[in-house]
């Protein structure tokens, strides 16, 4: 699921449009929508419809609001191993990936991040040394780690 303003720009959690009454309501300053896939959906955007979830003005709890930016899911990283030079470029599977900033690989951040859906993303991994590390994925509710999610594996011959 994600939230989005009514021209279709994603809302993050740092950025949800609201001001501080007192804590923990605050006051919505700008229309949110929610987006639900069609029928069973494949969960791209495309295929969703949105509806208004706060009109600007709502008075939401904090908690409320909070509970709308779920933890990304890690089901699956593949392939799971690959040159220790870098560049394989690894799919991610899971849930609410939709909202994810980064993915570390032993402590080094990924390129060329693709959200292609709430379920699946693509990134390419950093150099690192031979052997396996954890992988990490960062979104607006916090970070996920997978230990030994992606192994590197030493130059032929060396």
């Amino acid at each position: 699921m994600g939230l989005y303003r009514q021209d279709g720009t994603r809302i993050t959690k740092s950025a949800f449009p609201s001001t501080a009454l007192s804590d923990p309501p605050v006051r919505v300053t700008e229309d949110v929508y929610v987006s639900e896939p069609y029928g069973r959906g494949d969960g791209q955007p495309e295929g969703s419809k949105r509806f208004l979830l706060y009109p600007a003005g709502t008075i939401a709890l904090r908690s409320a609001v909070d509970r709308l930016f779920t933890t990304a899911t890690v089901a699956s990283i593949s392939p799971s191993k690959g040159p220790a030079a870098g560049g394989t470029t690894v799919t991610v599977k899971g849930d609410h990936l939709d909202g994810v900033s980064s993915i570390v690989f032993g402590g080094v951040t990924g390129t060329d991040l693709r959200v292609h859906s709430a379920t699946e993303l693509t990134v390419k991994t950093p150099p690192g040394e031979a052997g396996a590390v954890a992988v990490e994925v960062a979104d607006d509710s916090g970070t996920v780690s997978k230990a030994n999610g992606f192994t590197y594996e030493a130059p032929a011959g060396g």
